[in-house]
């Protein structure tokens, strides 16, 4: 009798499961596992929002599978330590994880690696499944070898790929029944601190609702609605991706290319599969420039603390930013906006921003997070480093009536339509606003010829 172990990660899912469907193909009884990582826990990277949402999923995933009469092994500490014990427990044959590609996750396997072969003498083996990715990084490379650095020639040979279709949820696990399952941990003592009001619902139930919400129509418009700030127009899918709630393949394998509006998104689903390339191609991409532009970063505290607050004076970088506060979440537009206005108006490092993002955002990862602030701040992919959004303009396009600043700046609620995205330009304008809105932090015409000027010296 064969008995395998399924160590859940960032897959907390049971449908398309790579690693669960081959343990249950495989083996007799199967073990599945997830470890609160107490290394994980006690780095910066355990945000309240982001460890709120993943409890949450975690404990879904326990139902999802006792309704397959398995249950979900929970232990807290060192993963190298839980899954010790818990091989040797049940006399595990095989040990069956997705794949990731961060260092932490590298190191981790590698861990378990050095465990089955060295340890346990070669009595465990390891397998590792595709659950993360869609096309893990190096199945695909430039002419040159070694990985993509820019987007369109890695869409071009990503699209043209035979994709992995999704597989269905298991029927049934097999799981043995004399196993101590554990206590689910409150959040309280994952976390020191209090999750945002208004974070979205976890779980794989909740992500299978929304991707059926999102591919009955509005999908269709992607491409024409994406941009707009006040409106529904993305998928809010990003927390299920990153906490892999939902998997990647069966999104892809919804999309109707035949739709504009799908092609795009598509696009989106593939920057991702780019970003974890780079991510892996290089390890240091949360820490040190892609293409370095030798930037001489200022330390202005009370411009950060502005931007952070949602206090800079421009009302729809400060609707982004008290957006990201309130619902662990902002729109992607306004996250080029914002990470544009810190790092080019201000000129602060784009690491500041970064993890400041990851302070707060439920999809905050490692990957997607780092990559799109580099290419923003311009020491990334973008083929034009010195791109700068000029706020006000940005507004007007996709704000056009103010509603997006409106919900989220409450001073600026009964400023008209023709003043809301620039207030300072009309005297008087604030007068019969709440509350005390401050003045532009920044000249935008002085801060761009600041950046240029830095960027040329």
């Amino acid at each position: 009798m064969t008995t395998a172990v399924v160590l859940f990660t960032r897959d907390l899912r049971v449908h398309d499961h790579p690693a669960l469907t081959a343990a249950v193909e495989r083996a007799d009884r199967v073990v599945p596992l997830f470890v609160f990582d107490d290394a994980i826990l006690g780095s910066r990277y355990a945000a309240p929002n982001r460890v709120s949402h993943l409890l949450d999923a975690v404990v879904e995933l326990r139902s999802a599978l006792g309704e397959r009469g398995a249950g979900l092994v929970v232990r807290r500490g060192e993963v190298l330590d839980a899954v010790r014990e818990m091989v040797v427990e049940v006399r595990a044959d095989e040990l069956h994880l997705s794949s990731d590609v961060s260092g932490y996750a590298r190191r981790r396997e590698e861990a378990l690696r050095s465990l089955a072969r060295d340890e346990l003498e070669g009595r465990l083996r390891v397998y590792t499944h595709e659950g993360i990715v869609l096309v893990p990084p190096g199945e695909i490379e430039p002419s040159g070898g070694d990985h993509f650095k820019v987007f369109s020639p890695y869409w071009r040979r990503w699209v043209a790929l035979e994709h992995r279709q999704p597989e269905p949820a298991p029927s049934r696990v097999p799981m043995p029944t004399a196993i101590r399952t554990g206590t689910m941990p409150r959040l309280d003592e994952l976390v020191d601190t209090a999750p945002g009001a208004d974070l979205p619902p976890a779980g794989e139930s909740a992500a299978r609702t929304r991707m059926e919400e999102w591919f009955d129509g509005p999908v269709d418009a992607y491409e024409e609605r994406r941009n707009l700030l006040a409106e529904d127009g993305t998928s809010r899918l990003s927390p299920y991706l990153h906490m892999g709630e939902i998997s990647v393949a069966e999104l892809v394998a919804r999309v109707d290319r035949s739709q504009e509006g799908q092609e795009a998104f598509l696009q989106e689903l593939c920057w991702r599969d780019f970003n974890h390339q780079m991510l892996a191609a290089r390890p240091d991409l949360p820490h040190s420039d892609i293409r370095t532009q030798h930037d001489r970063w200022r330390d202005d505290e009370d411009a950060i603390e502005a931007w952070k607050q949602g206090r800079t004076g421009y009302p729809v970088v400060d609707a982004g930013m008290r957006q990201l506060l309130r619902d662990g979440w902002m729109h992607n537009r306004a996250r080029m906006i914002v990470a544009s206005f810190l790092t080019k108006h201000l000129y602060v490092d784009w690491r500041v921003g970064a993890w400041h993002f990851m302070d707060h955002l439920v999809d905050g990862d490692l990957a997607n997070n780092f990559g799109q602030w580099q290419w923003t701040a311009g020491t990334g992919t973008d083929s034009r480093p010195n791109r700068m959004f000029n706020p006000v303009t940005q507004s007007e396009r996709y704000d056009p009536q103010g509603t997006y600043i409106r919900r989220y700046v409450d001073e600026l609620a009964d400023v008209d339509d023709p003043h809301i995205h620039a207030p300072w330009e009309a005297e008087g304008t604030l007068l019969g606003g709440e509350g005390d809105y401050p003045p532009p932090i920044v000249d935008h015409r002085e801060a761009r010829a600041r950046f240029l000027e830095a960027r040329d010296a």
